[in-house]
């Protein structure tokens, strides 16, 4: 088990510890690089900018992503730890100097179940703490300086010697590998690289037109949830919402015949029907749960 301290800017912390948000985005400037230090539901910690040689908060890691920053913001707006989108722009361009374009390319360390420290619960950074860190730094999480943060985070917030994701698991935020609760934002991020962006219906990988739908809408008791996922284009996305289109249980995709009698027209989408899904998750467990197939097939479909 392993536990990372990441730095992080004041503002961004005073922002979110006000807000209080189910998840965040730890976002990362850089254009390149990835994040391979965590497993999901390993801890991450915050750690302030010098001369703020402090531990303040963390999160429970989810996923790390490479996406254009419009999407960031779609998926998590505010919850990036920024007020706007020009904001947000501003504050890359900041740690990232040079950038021309206005959708660049940014890191995404997708945290969920944020918790925040008063500033007497502050942890001091750990003895052997690099002067020279820029991003962070990993720790065993059983072992000397790991498990002596691991204990002092614990003793802030009340918990086991477990890990907190474990005592928050409900059916409502999903069931398998991903064993504890999931934002929207998160549960966008691990849709859209389960099915490696790509539409499940149409194969377009065109990403700023491909959203998360949920097959059993969170307002309707549907978790975030891989299962309860498809990644489809915006259309086939408002479609399958309206119940114009859906998915068996074997994946074969109907297309209701209210598409021709309420709008005369329909021809593209026709020609999808009794089609198998396109683009699905090499992962069995993330695949989508035949119980919400199901649901969506008696509950939402136009027959």
């Amino acid at each position: 088990m392993r536990l990372f301290v990441g730095i992080t800017d004041k503002n961004w912390f005073e922002q979110l510890s006000v807000s209080q948000p189910d998840e965040v985005n730890f976002w990362k400037p850089g254009e390149k690089g990835a994040f391979g230090v965590l497993g999901p539901g390993e801890l991450f910690l915050f750690k302030l900018h010098a001369p703020h040689n402090f531990i303040v908060g963390g999160g429970y890691f989810v996923k790390f992503s490479r996406l254009p920053l419009s999407i960031a913001w779609s998926a998590f707006g505010e919850k990036n730890g920024v007020t706007s989108h020009a904001q947000f722009l501003a504050r890359v361009r900041k740690y990232r100097a040079g950038i021309v374009r206005p959708d660049p390319s940014i890191g995404n360390i997708v945290l969920t179940q944020p918790f925040w420290f008063g500033r007497d619960e502050w942890i001091p950074t750990p003895a052997d703490w690099p002067k020279s860190t820029v991003q962070g730094k990993g720790y065993d999480a059983l072992a000397s300086t790991g498990l002596s943060l691991l204990r002092q985070v614990q003793d802030r917030l009340g918990a086991s010697r477990e890990m907190l994701a474990a005592r928050e698991t409900a059916n409502r935020y999903g069931k398998g590998e991903v064993n504890f609760r999931l934002g929207q934002g998160g549960f966008r991020v691990l849709v859209t690289e389960a099915y490696e962006r790509r539409c499940a219906i149409t194969g377009e990988s065109t990403l700023p037109v491909l959203e998360s739908a949920h097959i059993q809408p969170y307002a309707e008791s549907g978790p975030h949830a891989l299962g309860n996922g498809l990644l489809l284009r915006s259309d086939m996305h408002t479609l399958f919402d309206r119940g114009l289109l859906t998915v068996t249980p074997d994946f074969h995709i109907e297309v209701s015949s209210q598409i021709r009698e309420q709008y005369s027209n329909g021809k593209l989408y026709y020609s999808y029907h009794g089609e198998s899904l396109r683009s699905l998750p090499t992962n069995v467990m993330h695949q989508p749960d035949t119980q919400y197939l199901d649901w969506h097939n008696q509950n939402v479909f136009l027959r």
